[in-house]
């Protein structure tokens, strides 16, 4: 998934699950001043998850900020990681090895654990250069913002993000005689789609993580695998960017939900479809094959987000061979989403200099050298128009960003600060889970009940 200027979603899950990082801190790679190129140089460090040529994508960014900064100079940096929980470990290890970096590069699946451990709050900074940021807040919808606010501080600006939609193979479609549904569909409509491809290609194909696996199930089913809460706090921020918007000082994921009923009751339809032969058992990890197999029209409905444009376009599918539709109507709508933004590290000496960096990024021109391909979903709306698609996008691209609109209640990815062992102990679950019968079901939803209060109670101990 990684251009020569942005690191997405595609490519962080495209190798492997988030199982790897659930160790201790004994396990975690052991990376020490040494691993880190120039350190000691009087530069602003500038971490990212990936391989040096990433870095060196993502140069032509830091060249331009220098250029408006001449005094402010930056290195860019990668950390080769099988996946962020492992590229989180590593943050860890540098941290507790004294060789940090300025500024990381992370997703909502470590926001949490940053605001908590590693990440100072911007809202000082925001509040004193509010008039700077509001082209950048009129760009870009709350929603965003609500999901890197940490107990009432807003700790990133989110860049990129991508709504868990449903991709729909319009040449399986055509063949099987079917037609695209529409926007209000429904799990039911769904699993009848599903059904009339049966025989020819794999009608719905999913992996067993996080985003797009259970998780976009439990949301339409209105429920979560954890206790959902809103935070306090923030109001002088929504006030400042968005007055008259009534949002929360950010999310909270407290305990296990896992013995809810609902929770059940979307496992067991997982399960039904995988025994009725609707569905794959789910792999786990990103899915490395997915959009091959996708593009030669073996498989046809899978969930992902505006990032698999462009995978797609390099596949060597045409705009005309697929579509994409918001995710199936059950009790709700709701859809998971996850997004990215840079954090300044609290053990930074040059705090000033990382927020100079924060505010540049977040200008369109920045996001525009960062996101010139549609291998994402910018944050700002109106970078997400029909000339970004032209050539490579279905033909219903709005829905990515409208998603955000059409369903307000739609949320991030739940993950706490201990995200790393939550995921590790619902991808186990729900693979054991859906490997046997109905009574498996409750077993193993009992299984994740105990492995879950077991991670709550260690971080409340």
């Amino acid at each position: 998934m990684a251009t020569g200027t942005t690191l997405t979603r595609r490519a962080l899950l495209g190798a492997a699950g988030l199982a790897g990082a659930a160790g201790t801190a004994a396990a975690w790679p052991r990376l020490t001043g040494s691993d880190i190129p120039g350190r000691g140089d009087d530069a602003l460090t500038v971490l990212i998850l990936g391989t040096a040529q990433d870095a060196s994508g993502r140069q032509q960014i830091a060249d331009a900020f220098m250029e408006e900064n001449p005094d402010i100079p930056v290195r860019i940096q990668s950390v080769q990681a099988t996946d962020w929980g492992d590229f989180f470990a590593k943050i860890l290890t540098m941290v507790a090895s004294g060789t940090e970096p300025d500024i990381v590069y992370t997703a909502t699946e470590g926001a949490q654990l940053f605001a908590e451990r590693l990440a100072r709050p911007l809202d000082d900074y925001l509040l004193r250069d509010a008039d700077e940021l509001r082209d950048y807040f009129e760009d870009v919808h709350p929603s965003l913002i609500e999901a890197f606010m940490y107990r009432g501080s807003l700790y990133q600006l989110p860049l990129d993000f991508n709504a868990a939609n449903m991709y729909l193979n319009l040449d399986v479609l055509e063949r099987n005689g079917l037609e695209m549904p529409g926007e209000d569909w429904t799990r039911d409509d769904f699993t009848e789609l599903l059904r009339g491809m049966q025989g020819d290609a794999r009608p719905y194909y999913w992996t067993n993580r996080l985003f797009g696996g259970i998780v976009p199930w439990l949301y339409v089913n209105d429920t979560s695998f954890l206790v959902e809460e809103k935070a306090a706090g923030g109001q002088e921020i929504w006030s400042t960017f968005y007055p008259g918007e009534q949002r929360s000082g950010g999310y909270l994921w407290t305990g296990s939900n896992a013995t809810d009923e609902r929770v059940h009751e979307s496992t067991e339809y997982l399960r039904s479809l995988v025994e009725e032969g609707l569905a794959v058992r789910p792999e786990e990890g990103g899915g490395t094959t997915l959009v091959g197999l996708f593009a030669s029209g073996r498989i046809g409905s899978t969930p992902a987000g505006g990032y698999w444009v462009q995978g797609l376009a390099e596949g060597g599918m045409s705009p005309e061979q697929f579509d994409v539709q918001f995710f199936p109507r059950w009790r709700t709508q709701r859809h998971q989403f996850g997004a990215a933004g840079y954090a300044v590290m609290k053990t930074t000496t040059r705090a000033d200099q990382a927020w100079e960096w924060i505010k540049y990024t977040a200008s369109k021109e920045a996001m525009q050298l960062a996101f010139p391909t549609p291998a994402t979903t910018p944050t700002r709306r109106s970078m997400v128009t029909d000339s970004l698609y032209t050539g490579v996008g279905p033909e219903h691209w709005s829905r990515f960003y409208d998603t955000l609109d059409r369903f307000p209640t739609s949320g991030p990815i739940p993950a706490p600060p201990q995200q790393a062992a939550v995921e590790t102990a619902l991808i186990r679950n729900v693979a054991t889970a859906l490997s046997g019968g109905p009574d498996g079901v409750d077993r193993s939803l009992a299984a994740l009940d105990r492995d879950l209060r077991a991670v709550f109670t260690e971080e409340d101990a």
